[in-house]
């Protein structure tokens, strides 16, 4: 599938999973509504009764119209013009709350006209829930008896009351949540895929040269004529053997960073002098397969620079490193400068070149398995970009740490630290 497509598919459903969200979100906020005024409308129901029983109780006219106000949207007042007998009231309040089926705390107080106060009551528990009791109950500017009644806990027991919205919100929470992950993986997976593309096409690049020139190379000397000319033939078998060595380099190094990547990289210790390690090196550089002219500038200023590691995988981390510091020169001849130094209990190796640099945006994917700074269709650059990969892998094994810094078009900088040995 093309990245088009692709992206117009994740546009497409993430738009419609934020549609349902947003939709489920409307819904589940108007049920809410929908339920705290079936509540409101019960409670109102449940204190109207709770008064007319009072005022029964006190042989009193019943007013026609409705003696209930709810001053907020958790707090309710009851018109009495007579007085109220407190433990008639609890008894009539809890008496009306079963009946409607509202299981929800609350508590009461009572207003008496006569001292101009409000006298509190009690605070009445449905549940195991308890919190702090308040001291008294807000007063309504109202010359009239009256009774206030508060359910501190209201909004708690509006949401109890629906199920099956929470339910329904949480399944689609759960959906977002795998939709996510699945997306992950698929662009996980097509990365991936491009990523081995890359490589195989990478590859097929660098074995096909040689393999070319091997087999250009055996036609010649399958001519019989060819021993008639020892030195022409020393130079094509010369070619074989050098193309030969060249591929057998590619293959252990595929071989060598696939073996690493394994994540149990095995380590050969043994006491290391790196900057023994380090110079032996130079011989890569000066060896007949480079056909450029380097400038190499040794700093090697550190004190102390016996570590313990792998020697073989070292060898290997610095030419591989060397190595890139040469192949992306650019058009300037390579200029590579390789310092040391102590800092507390570790040994620092700064590699610094002259080369075309990296930009930002690649700077923290250099390290990845197959990853190479894309050319377009340029194979100008040999490599898998397997070779930094390795050269992270070889630096974690051995308990270290690697940073890099780099600007376009003026070069780049690679820091390697690694723990000395306790000579303690």
């Amino acid at each position: 599938m093309s990245n088009s497509k692709i992206r117009l598919v994740v546009i497409l459903a993430t738009i419609s999973i934020i549609g349902i969200f947003i939709t489920q979100v409307f819904w589940l906020r108007k049920a809410f509504d929908e339920k705290e005024i079936q509540f409101n409308h019960t409670v109102n129901s449940a204190l109207k009764n709770v008064a007319e029983n009072l005022l029964k109780f006190n042989n009193s006219t019943i007013p026609e119209e409705n003696p209930v106000s709810q001053l907020s949207s958790n707090y309710f007042v009851v018109r009495i013009n007579d007085a109220i007998d407190v433990n008639m009231l609890e008894y009539m309040i809890q008496n009306e709350f079963n009946a409607y089926d509202l299981n929800v705390d609350f508590e009461y107080g009572i207003y008496d006209c006569a001292n101009e106060k409000m006298v509190y009551g009690n605070y009445v528990s449905q549940s195991d829930i308890t919190i702090e009791k308040r001291s008294s109950l807000p007063v309504w500017n109202e010359d009239n008896y009256y009774f206030g009644v508060l359910f501190p806990n209201k909004k708690r027991t509006v949401i109890g009351q629906m199920e099956i919205w929470l339910f329904s919100t949480l399944v689609l929470l759960i959906v977002m949540v795998f939709f996510a992950y699945t997306l992950y993986l698929i662009l996980r997976q097509k990365r991936l895929s491009e990523i081995q593309k890359d490589f195989v096409n990478n590859m097929t690049h660098e074995f096909k040269t040689p393999i070319s020139t091997i087999n250009i190379a055996a036609e010649v000397l399958k001519n019989p004529d060819i021993t008639a000319s020892p030195r022409r033939l020393l130079n094509y078998a010369t070619i074989i053997h050098e193309e030969s060595m060249r591929l057998q380099k590619q293959v252990d190094r595929v071989l060598e960073t696939t073996t690493a990547s394994n994540s149990n990289l095995t380590l050969n210790e043994e006491r290391i002098d790196l900057h023994e390690v380090i110079s032996k090196c130079k011989n890569m550089l000066t060896s007949g397969e480079q056909q450029v002219d380097i400038k190499l500038d040794f700093q090697l200023n550190a004190k102390q620079a016996v570590v313990t590691g792998d020697k073989l995988h070292l060898t290997n981390m610095f030419r591989n490193m060397l190595d890139n510091a040469i192949k992306y020169a650019g058009e300037n001849p390579p200029n590579i400068t390789i310092a040391t130094k102590n800092q507390k209990k570790s040994i620092l190796v700064f590699i610094k070149d002259n080369g075309i640099g990296i930009s930002d945006e690649n700077l923290k994917k250099v390290f990845e398995k197959f990853y190479r700074v894309s050319t377009g269709n340029q194979h100008d650059v040999k490599g898998f970009g397997l070779g930094l990969h390795y050269v992270s892998l070889v630096v974690q094994a051995h308990l270290g740490k690697i940073d890099l810094e780099s600007s376009l078009g003026i070069g780049s900088t690679f820091t390697i630290t690694l723990p000395l040995i306790n000579e303690q």
